[in-house]
């Protein structure tokens, strides 16, 4: 522990080349121009967003092809999410002293690389590790978009608007997964899932940098706090690996804890580190700001109840209504157009006329009573009656709520911290769905297994009975998203949110 307490307070720096932190110049730009690069960074964002949904339903396909077992093939996703959680903090810092476009620029190019490697692909290994550095372009990407983002708008006006954009990519990118993954696959094979990304990212990489600001000059080297970026990236990867890995091996098996312990230990190390070090990678007064804590844990709660739900909601219209891998894709186009009306033109003016804490209540409010619809749908339901409906809740919630949540999240900060706010949002985005999915999973197995095991068999029925229970547990994540936003936000907190960072 001594050791760990000189590395505190001295850690080394590490020096790059003198890039200055970024701070982009979006007065220069002319208003056409900063759009059509907010539609660049928004498709990078995309291929990032879409490859976490749009491998499963390849899996069958990937499966037969490869030679995978049921113990391995969920590292096909797994690998993907190991990275992608763990880099998004360091990502998003590495971004702020170096420049968020030369980042954005390398995340990309490692996306696409890496696509490529999994595009051609022949064996289990060389997936597994293209996708985990896929994870890690992935991350750098996310990370550093949203900053890109908030320095391009710095007008409240305009900022919503593009939150909007922005929020609608995240949220909708992946429901889009699925219908495009059984699309592609369905049509060619499963390497095209991958091979797709080839030409966008190739195009997403020249326009960046022939539209996005670049970094502003100054004497100053920046210089990394390493043992800090280390730590935090250890406890992230150990912690997504152990939630990941609880819903195939249990929560209470060592190795699951040891993870999650590991990872605790990690963190307390890390948060050490940054309160004694001169230049830390997260300053800590950040987390002392309400709005940024607050958004933070709703972020986690949202996403809980979000990711479980595509998850869950497919796998309902799969296993108990018996829909085509093409059906259950069509199956959630409502959601994604009703998204796409709200994010991109209702938002950003419901945000400007109520500030954050109305819209943001509502929208988390709308998707609660969306998965309390589903909690309640039978084995023999109609799409109409037992599926739109709550599949339009879900569309309008996350229309509603992503915008101003993320300008709560972002509002606070000052410019040159941005790419690490960022990081942070992003980071509890990930980690609230990784744990989302993963507990609502095991219960929804569990309680369908007890009920299989009650009544002789594993039928339809016993099925139902674990989504029902896992979407009310959503519910409940959502009402607890809702209920600390009226709490947190409330005051003169969320008019100020949606200015720009002083």
């Amino acid at each position: 522990m001594n050791d760990i307490s000189k590395a505190a307070t001295a850690p080394p720096a590490l020096d790059l080349p003198p890039a200055a932190p970024q701070v982009a110049h979006p007065r220069t730009l002319s208003p056409r121009t900063r759009w059509v690069a907010l539609g660049v960074v928004c498709l990078g964002v995309l291929m990032a967003v879409l490859d976490i949904t749009i491998v499963n339903v390849a899996l069958p396909s990937i499966r037969a092809d490869l030679g995978f077992s049921e113990a391995t093939l969920v590292w096909v996703v797994n690998g993907y999410m190991l990275t992608c959680g763990g880099f998004l903090l360091l990502g998003g810092r590495l971004g702020d002293l170096y420049g968020q476009r030369r980042l954005f620029v390398i995340g990309v190019a490692i996306f696409t690389l890496a696509s490529l490697a999994c595009g051609i692909a022949s064996s289990q290994v060389t997936l597994v590790v293209a996708r985990a550095i896929q994870g890690v372009g992935g991350a750098i990407v996310e990370a550093v978009a949203l900053a890109l983002l908030m320095n391009l708008f710095t007008e409240p006006a305009e900022r919503a608007k593009a939150m909007g954009v922005y929020g609608f990519v995240c949220a909708g990118g992946g429901s889009i997964g699925v219908l495009l993954g059984g699309t592609l696959t369905d049509l060619y094979s499963w390497h095209w899932i991958f091979l797709v990304n080839l030409p966008i990212g190739i195009g997403v990489i020249a326009l960046s940098l022939a539209l996005l600001p670049t970094a502003r000059s100054t004497n100053e080297r920046p210089r990394l706090d390493v043992f800090g970026a280390i730590t935090v990236t250890a406890a992230l990867m150990l912690a997504v690996f152990a939630i990941v890995g609880g819903t195939e091996i249990g929560w209470t098996a060592p190795r699951t804890l040891a993870g999650l312990g590991a990872a605790a230990v990690l963190l307390g190390v890390f948060v050490a580190i940054e309160a004694r070090v001169a230049q830390p990678l997260m300053p800590l007064r950040l987390l002392r700001s309400r709005a940024i804590a607050a958004s933070n844990v709703i972020a986690v709660l949202w996403s809980a109840a979000m990711f479980a739900c595509f998850f869950l909601s497919a796998l309902y219209l799969q296993r108990v209504l018996g829909y085509s891998a093409s059906q259950v894709g069509l199956a959630f186009l409502p959601t994604n157009l009703v998204m796409a009306v709200c994010s991109l033109g209702l938002s950003a003016r419901v945000v400007m006329r109520f500030g954050i804490r109305g819209p943001m209540v509502a929208g988390l409010l709308a998707q609660a009573v969306g998965l309390l619809l589903f909690a309640r749908a039978p084995v023999g339901g109609s799409f109409v009656v037992d599926v739109l409906p709550g599949m339009l809740l879900l569309g309008l919630g996350a229309g509603i709520a992503f915008n101003p949540l993320l300008l709560a999240a972002m509002g606070d900060v000052p410019e040159s911290e941005s790419g690490l706010a960022s990081g942070i949002v992003n980071t509890s985005f990930m980690m609230g769905g990784a744990l989302g999915l993963a507990v609502l999973a095991s219960l929804a197995a569990a309680h369908s297994g007890a009920a299989g095991t009650a009544a002789g068999s594993a039928d339809r029925a016993t099925l139902n009975a674990g989504y029902q229970l896992a979407f009310a547990i959503g519910a409940g994540f959502a009402f607890a998203a809702a209920a600390l936003g009226a709490w947190a936000f409330r005051g003169t907190v969320a008019r100020r949110a949606g200015a720009a960072p002083h």
